[in-house]
């Protein structure tokens, strides 16, 4: 139906989907700022203002899609900048990410001390905004904001994010533009750590992914190659496995990927450009009560920053200049 005929049946717009506004009220995500969005099609899924404009929770038609590790949605008051601390308030969800100046394992880059994953996730957006609003004859659930990573005589990256669903759609658009808001260069390493659960995966989960090249992160992941596709019930002291893909597209440089599983009659699939994100980094992890599959599309291979600017791959964004990733996560009945 098109607008005229939709308002013919309904008193209030909530009865088709909603854009909901509240805070939380418990435990270590008191006080942090969330929004859920219905399209009213099946799909809903929590965005976090206070970390970054991630996404938190997701399901469909009431089955879950996403992990969501034992702390939950944390306020970002709470994280350790550390080495690996940052895992103290990882709470996983659809988003997680990481960057915006650093990510994988924690070193040392240039005097710095970097700790894993960078600070992206825990920092407040800020002019958050609803800007839902008919656009002709789709109701756009759009919400939108600037998060900014950046110190005194450091490097100084600002983030516009724009997060959309049209109402009886089930999908997700999510746009990032970067820029160098600072006087000097900086590095610019992004990535975006899907994280996908019980029930949607499980071990009638199949992964439908198209690498140019996989390589097995460590000696760990080197037995589970040939089986990266599919996946096993929880083990007990399960050892993680982590793939990193070199993605190929076609001619305009798209690629995609999807994670199925037809006894629940769910799939998620997510759209990216290489031209943007040529990489994705695969974590399988099996384990029992950590039972949680990781898709992580990236602009670098998932290594430290010293790593990257020793073999010369670091990126740099010179002052004023700009980067746009835009993700598409669909989710469908199969």
């Amino acid at each position: 139906m098109d607008k005229s005929e939709i308002l013919k049946y309904v008193g209030n717009l909530s009865q088709t989907g909603y854009c909901r506004h509240y805070t939380l009220g418990d435990g270590w995500g008191r006080g942090m700022r969330a929004t859920d969005i219905n399209t009213g099609r099946g799909l809903q899924y929590t965005v976090l203002p206070d970390r970054g404009l991630d996404i938190s929770l997701a399901n469909f038609k009431g089955t879950n899609l996403v992990y969501q590790t034992c702390n939950g949605e944390t306020h970002p008051s709470f994280y350790e900048p550390e080495g690996l601390g940052w895992l103290h308030t990882f709470g996983a969800g659809l988003l997680t990410t990481c960057g915006l100046t650093h990510l994988g394992p924690p070193c040392t880059d240039d005097g710095e001390q970097l700790g894993l994953h960078g600070r992206f996730s825990t920092i407040p957006s800020r002019q958050f905004a609803d800007l839902s609003a008919w656009e002709g004859n789709d109701y756009r659930y759009k919400v939108k904001a600037i998060i900014e990573e950046g110190f005194l005589f450091g490097s100084k990256l600002r983030m516009e994010r724009e997060i959309t669903s049209v109402s009886g759609q089930n999908i997700i658009l999510l746009t990032d533009i970067i820029t160098n808001f600072g006087s000097k260069p900086s590095p610019y390493t992004i990535l975006y750590h899907m994280n996908f659960g019980y029930p949607l995966l499980s071990e009638d989960t199949e992964l439908t992914i198209d690498p140019l090249k996989t390589v097995p992160r460590d000696t760990d992941a080197v037995p589970g190659m040939k089986d990266f596709r599919s996946f096993i019930k929880p083990q007990q002291n399960y050892k993680e496995q982590v793939f990193f893909h070199t993605m190929q597209g076609n001619r305009n440089g798209d690629a995609s990927v999807s994670v199925r599983n037809k006894k629940t009659g769910v799939a998620v699939n997510i759209s990216i450009n290489i031209n943007q994100l040529p990489y994705i980094a695969q974590w399988k992890m099996m384990g029992w009560g950590e039972y949680v599959l990781g898709i992580e599309p990236s602009n670098v291979p998932v290594q430290s920053r010293k790593t990257l600017r020793e073999n010369n791959t670091l990126p740099i964004l010179q002052p004023d200049e700009s980067k746009t990733n835009v993700i598409k996560i669909e989710v469908e009945s199969i």
